[in-house]
């Protein structure tokens, strides 16, 4: 009888976006030939005490955040998938959540909200955090802004406490222009910002709007208010670190570029729930879009809602929000379209009808001139399998 392949998964369970991962190494060894899963208790960054001397195997999944971990899993010398963007085993296979799209996604969001003041809240010991903040700051930066930015303390930084951490957070949201739109660079870090905030007597959302990355629910929901965030796709990338691993065991030669995951979209909630907008009149087209774009409008129904003639509106609403009511109303309807195809298994044709598409193959054509593919090869990209 074939003896399973044993895996060592070096991933910590104690945040959400870990436990998203081996979600999605569980479901690809289901789907697959069985794997014997090696589990160790460990904390963020931490080597399990007796590894690798005291455990043999067939391959590693680790996210490889330090020089400790990286020594470790050299040693092993077995084949290794990388879920980690410190890069400190550069030739290992790398499979990490897509961090550009995910600063792209953030300035969108806040930006369709009608902000023109931007800033970054991050943490600088993380790879990730840096290339978050170098996309978001350009991108703030394309649409002639400019983004303010805090970085905690380096650990090693002298008299960096607690205490004086959040001194300096609370003193850099007052010095912000208001109303600004922030992006924590991950939940944890948007709930300090949140603190900050209450303490320094800066409204959220009203003066300035909070959005986190990882969609740590229970966190999100025990913020005051509750926390707007990205949702990655960390099923999907576990998937993927899964699949990429076993063709190493397979003896398969590994990918030389890095597989990047892109986020599922922006789960809102209280902390950017605001339209900050000066016009009454396009804050009410906006918000009346935002609700009813995928029960089938058209300009013309949004038109209904506020006194201005179709040129008008589109003149002060381009300028506004940066696209048409048309283009909005179609931004939305296929942001729903690409969260359907990714989380469910419904036909295309049910899609359609739930995301306001009154026809599977306008559906088809539009979602291929925005995206670039039809939404059969999105959803086989994008989806768990």
């Amino acid at each position: 009888m074939k003896s399973r392949p044993v895996v060592a998964l070096l991933i910590e369970t104690s945040n959400a976006y870990a436990r998203g991962l081996l979600e999605g190494i569980v479901s690809y060894v289901r789907r697959h030939e069985p794997w014997s899963l090696y589990l160790p208790e460990m904390r963020r960054g931490e080597v399990p005490k007796d590894w690798p001397a005291r455990w043999k195997g067939d391959g590693i999944i680790a996210r490889i955040e330090n020089v400790e971990t990286a020594r470790a899993v050299r040693r092993a010398k077995l084949p290794t998938v990388d879920l980690s963007a410190g890069r400190h085993l550069p030739q290992v296979p790398w499979v990490e959540t897509d961090d550009a799209a995910i600063a792209r996604l953030a300035v969108e969001h806040l930006a369709e909200r009608g902000f023109r003041n931007f800033a970054y809240c991050g943490d600088r010991q993380f790879a990730w955090s840096r290339g978050r903040e170098e996309v978001f700051a350009a991108a703030v930066r394309e649409r002639g802004g400019k983004c303010e930015v805090w970085n905690s303390a380096t650990p090693d930084r002298v008299g960096a406490s607690w205490s004086t951490e959040h001194r300096r957070l609370g003193e850099w949201v007052q010095g912000l222009p208001k109303p600004v739109g922030i992006l924590a660079c991950y939940d944890i870090q948007a709930q300090r910002l949140l603190d900050a905030c209450r303490e320094v007597g800066t409204a959220v959302p009203e003066e300035a709007a909070v959005l986190g990355v990882d969609d740590d629910r229970l966190l999100c929901d025990l913020c005051s208010p509750p926390l707007s965030s990205i949702v990655p796709n960390t099923r999907r990338t576990g998937y993927a670190a899964a699949e990429t691993l076993d063709r190493l065991m397979r003896g398969e030669a590994p990918a030389s570029e890095a597989q990047l995951i892109p986020p599922l979209g922006v789960a809102t909630r209280q902390s950017t729930d605001i339209l900050a907008i000066d016009d009454r009149d396009v804050a009410s087209a906006v918000r009346f879009i935002r609700e009813h774009a995928c029960d089938g409008i058209q300009v013309g129904d949004v038109l209904r809602q506020v006194p201005l003639s179709r040129r008008v509106l589109e003149s002060r609403f381009r300028k506004l929000v940066g696209r048409t009511p048309h283009d909005e109303i179609l931004r939305i309807k296929l942001d729903r379209v690409k969260r359907l195809l990714t989380e469910t298994d419904l036909t295309l044709e049910t899609v359609a009808d739930r995301a306001g598409f009154r026809h599977v193959e306008y559906l088809s054509v539009a979602f291929k001139r925005v995206t670039g593919m039809p939404p059969s090869r999105y959803r086989d990209e994008h989806a768990i399998g």
